[in-house]
């Protein structure tokens, strides 16, 4: 992978830095983008130290024009991860907050959207062809109770990979979905919870090896490296200790 780029969006932690760390192990010079300038700056450090190619570029993929000015300065691309999102809140549709759904389908879904778009041009002169990876959740597939904001983004997300791997049939271009189960890593829950960490380790309670960041990365550097001519449309990741988003085992 010698020579390729791969753009990573939520670097600066969970899941994205874990698959920063795996392309760039696989070869690809790594773009870390994210919000938190320190975070992306000290995985690049990390990287580059450990004599792998990585740079940090900070991001809010929810404002377009940054977007834009990225993708300009940015040259060519290979690949882009869209793995920027998360959730917030656990209302019921009754009582959710109007303003903590806008931000779940900005980040989840436009912020998809705006990078896509402003990479597209450059994903379609890649040298083997381009690949767009979108990192949704088994949210977009089932809804749970008090998770229709976060459903509500994630449906939105798979609805634009599907529509997206449609419109390009026939590009150099493939487009992957990856949608994880139950995974633990240190922000998510806790974001979600709005920094209660006690709701949010009772999520993981009692399930025997919950999914972490590793295991996501690996899926998605796996999709990545296959041949070209080789598309992962969706690739449903969950623990073993996970039937579906209702059906969990947990020990104790």
């Amino acid at each position: 992978m010698s020579g390729r780029t791969a753009v990573v969006t939520g670097a600066s932690s969970g899941i994205g830095a874990a698959t920063a760390r795996r392309l760039a192990e696989a070869g690809y010079r790594v773009v870390l983008t994210a919000r938190r300038a320190e975070r992306i700056e000290a995985l690049a450090k990390e990287l580059t130290d450990a004599g792998l190619t990585a740079e940090a570029h900070p991001l809010d993929v929810t404002d377009r024009a940054a977007v834009d000015a990225f993708a300009a300065s940015l040259g060519g691309v290979d690949v882009l991860v869209n793995n920027a999102g998360g959730a917030l809140g656990t209302d019921t549709v009754a009582e959710g907050d109007p303003a903590d759904w806008r931000t779940m389908y900005e980040v989840n879904v436009l912020g998809v959207l705006h990078m896509t778009q402003a990479l597209l041009p450059a994903l379609r002169d890649a040298g083997d062809g381009g690949t767009v990876v979108v990192v949704s959740s088994t949210a977009g597939f089932a809804v749970y109770e008090g998770g229709g904001g976060y459903a509500a983004a994630k449906y939105g997300a798979h609805a634009l990979t599907e529509t997206l791997r449609l419109e390009l049939c026939g590009e150099p271009v493939r487009v992957v979905e990856i949608a994880p189960g139950m995974v633990r890593t240190d922000e998510f829950a806790l974001t979600r919870f709005r920094g209660d960490a006690e709701r949010a380790a009772a999520v993981y309670a009692g399930v025997p090896e919950p999914l972490n960041a590793e295991d996501v990365a690996d899926t998605i550097g796996w999709a990545v490296t296959r041949p070209p001519h080789v598309n992962v449309d969706l690739l449903v990741v969950r623990p073993r200790a996970q039937a579906s988003n209702r059906k969990v085992h947990r020990e104790g």
